[in-house]
Formats: C-alpha cells, structure tokens, sequence
C-alpha cells in the first residue's frame, strides 16, 4: 500500500514511517525538515506527492507553545488540513488518520472522553479542533465510502524528544527543578513507540468515522511522576516545593521580559498552568479495538533517561547515595 505521512521527519513521523516501511508500505515523506521538503501548507507540492497515495496520515503542526505569530497555528494546523482534504478528493483517497489533541479539551476538564465537547483554551487546541471540523467534513461529503480516524494524542515523549518531559527529566538532572503545587496533579502520557504501534493499527479500522483518545495507562500524579525520574537517575533527595500562586507570579514575570526582549523562557505563565493542571482522558474506547500497549510508562521513562542522559552522572549519584 502506498501511505503518505505529513510530518514524517518528526519524532512520532519517522518512527511511524519505519514502521510501516517494516510492513512493506511505501511511504512518502512530506515535512518541511525531510531531505526532499516538502511543507503541507504548499498546495502544488502536497498535490503532486499525493499521487497514487492510498492513506494519509496527518501528523504536520506547528504545536509548541511558544509559537508567533500566533497565526501560524491556523496557517499550518488549519490550512494544512484544506490543503490535504482537497488532494484527498482530488486523488480518490479514502483514508485519513489524523493526530489531534487532548488539548481541545482544555485544562482542568476531568477525565476528558471523546464525547466530551470540546473546550481548547489555547491557540493550538483552537486550530487542532478546526482541523478536526475540516476532516469530519470530508469524510460525511462521502460517509459510505471515506474513513477518518482521529487520535487525540496527549503529552508523548520518548528518546530524542526534547519536549515537556525531557524538560522535566533534565531539570531534575541539573537540580534545577521547582515543585510547582502540592504534585496531586494527574497527567496522562505517552510513549511514543506505543503511540507509533497504535497508528500503524488504525490502518485496520473499518469505513466511517472513528475518534480515539490515546493515552498509556494508568495515569501518573507529578509527585509519583518525579519521584520515579529521581529514582532512574539514581537521585534520592527531594527538591524544592513553591505553592501554585507564587510559581504562577513568577511564570506572569518571564511572559512580560519574553514580550520585552522577544527571548523565550522555558518558565511561562502557560507552562506553570498546565505543569499544575489535571490533565486526563479516558482511553477505554481506544481499548475496545484491540490494541495493547506494548510497552509500560515506566519502560518509556526509563528508555528515554537511558538514552538522553548522561549513565555516568547516573552512576555517580547512585553511588553518592549509596556512600
């Protein structure tokens, strides 16, 4: 089968585009790092590579939190999206399988189920959910023939991955890390090699419309969270604890010097928010299809601090405490 992966150069898409290479697909890469770029916003280049493609996988956003103009969200999550379901009636494609966010359920929603109407509170999760509205469109133009399925991703790392929880890990590693709360917080995660496993079994879903949360379970509280970081890099002591309002005062301070001096600071009032938010979402619906995590949160965590961190400052602080 011939798949087309956008976004395929990043840290989910090229692990997914081995995969299915693995299975004997033929794989075409569009993503604007790929050796042959291609940008999913470029309609006469998505055109042209989406020829005699079978599937489309969506996994091109622009996602950080710090993206400006804030327009490019809508300019790449929104307007990749139209570019894609017009090359898809264009072509004959019947199949799409898109990555969204739990981040359209917004902060602090409960267990978030698919069910749930949508509440984003930010840029993103607002561009992500309008996507989701231009797929749901395409595959109703022709319900009996077209199949969408939607993958509301949360937070997903893995070796290579320098988002959130790499930040975390190396925050602890250098001693820097601040408790921002009481840790009580839950957050739903993900490894990415069981995100990658599940894409490659969507492949499998029937004709019409099909919308999963993904998240490996059972979900960690930060306080748990942190203290296994610590343990795999064979730290004992605890860290700093600063209460919530103070932690988001400071995060207020760096937004006004970031808007002063254009810099970015990894400290924000939105990171402060959603560092101390629940940020949960039921995933029994994705359960149901049959699939089973290959691997355990703590194999992720422990895999990623294996691979990006530094086994003799591990061994050192194992053997400091041991001392």
């Amino acid at each position: 089968m011939k798949i087309a992966v956008t976004g395929g150069a990043g840290f989910i898409g090229a692990r997914l585009v081995k995969a299915l290479e693995n299975q004997g697909h033929e794989v075409v890469v569009l993503d604007s790092a790929a050796p042959h770029p291609i940008d999913v916003t470029d309609e006469a280049a998505v055109m042209g590579a989406l020829r005699g493609v079978e599937v489309i996988y969506n996994l091109a956003a622009e996602h950080r939190d710090d993206v400006r103009p804030l327009q490019r969200y809508y300019d790449v999550n929104v307007g990749g999206a139209e570019i894609l379901v017009r090359a898809a009636k264009a072509h004959g494609i019947k199949t799409i399988i898109f990555t969204s966010t739990v981040a359209v359920y917004g902060l602090n929603a409960g267990e978030s189920r698919e069910s749930d109407v949508p509440q984003p509170f930010n840029d993103y999760g607002r561009s992500k959910l309008e996507a989701e509205d231009i797929f749901n469109a395409w595959q109703q133009e022709n319900a009996k023939d077209n199949t969408l399925v939607t993958l509301r991703l949360v937070a997903t790392f893995g070796p290579g991955n320098r988002g959130n929880v790499h930040t975390l890990i190396d925050q602890i590693a250098r001693g820097r890390f601040v408790m921002v709360g009481d840790g009580s917080n839950h957050k739903s995660l993900a490894y990415v090699e069981n995100v990658v496993a599940f894409l490659a079994h969507c492949l499998t879903q029937g004709t019409g419309a099909h919308i999963y949360n993904y998240a490996d379970k059972p979900d960690m509280n930060m306080r748990d969270m942190v203290a296994q970081i610590r343990k795999s890099l064979g730290m004992k002591k605890k860290g700093v604890q600063i209460p919530y309002p103070i932690g988001l005062a400071g995060g207020i301070v760096f937004d006004q010097i970031a808007r002063v001096t254009g810099k970015n600071f990894p400290i924000s009032s939105i990171r402060v928010k959603k560092f101390c938010a629940d940020t949960i979402v039921n995933s029994d619906k994705r359960n149901e299809t049959g699939f089973t995590a290959p691997f355990s949160l703590a194999d992720g965590l422990e895999a990623m601090i294996n691979a990006d961190f530094s086994q003799v400052q591990i061994a050192q602080n194992k053997a400091e405490d041991a001392a």
